[in-house]
């Protein structure tokens, strides 16, 4: 057990000292990165979302001066952008409830109620005299009235 003890802690110590967090380092690749311009919007219509203060995407390092309406990089530090769902939330919000659109009923052509035969279209179960066009009440007997197939022959 001794034999382990000692090359036990040197792995643990070499690994300890070699997790050095060189800030020197990140900068110094940092400035190696390609500098990249902002993306300008082309949209002549702001988004709503916009017009409340909420980026649609945005710096993860949340950057001074970062965020945009489209997918790109930040020109401060150089990170890609993200999604931001706060800004469909804020679009929720902020959108009001659009008036209901009028839906025109389909023209059902009408068939007159009766044929050239003069038989109705619709007729009394009951045997009533006369009948309708559609299948309403009869108007002797108030039962509904009952479809002819002997109108379409």
């Amino acid at each position: 057990m001794k034999n382990y003890i000692f090359p036990l802690f040197l792995f643990l110590g070499i690994s300890i000292l070699s997790c050095d967090n060189d800030s020197a380092i990140r900068e110094k690749a940092a400035q190696t990165l390609p500098k990249t311009s902002p993306q300008t919007n082309t949209n002549q219509m702001p988004v709503s979302g916009a017009l409340a203060g909420v980026q649609h995407y945005i710096c993860p390092n949340n950057c001074q001066g970062s965020g945009g309406e489209a997918q790109g990089n930040c020109p401060v530090c150089g990170t890609a952008y993200l999604h931001n769902q706060a800004f469909h939330a804020n679009d929720a919000q902020n959108q009001a409830t659009p008036p209901p659109t009028p839906t025109p009923n389909p023209a059902t052509p009408t068939e007159p109620a009766q044929n050239a035969a003069g038989v109705w279209h619709y007729t009394c179960a009951k045997g009533c005299a006369g009948g309708a066009g559609t299948a309403t009440a009869c108007s002797s007997c108030g039962g509904m009235l009952a479809h002819n197939a002997a109108y379409h022959n």
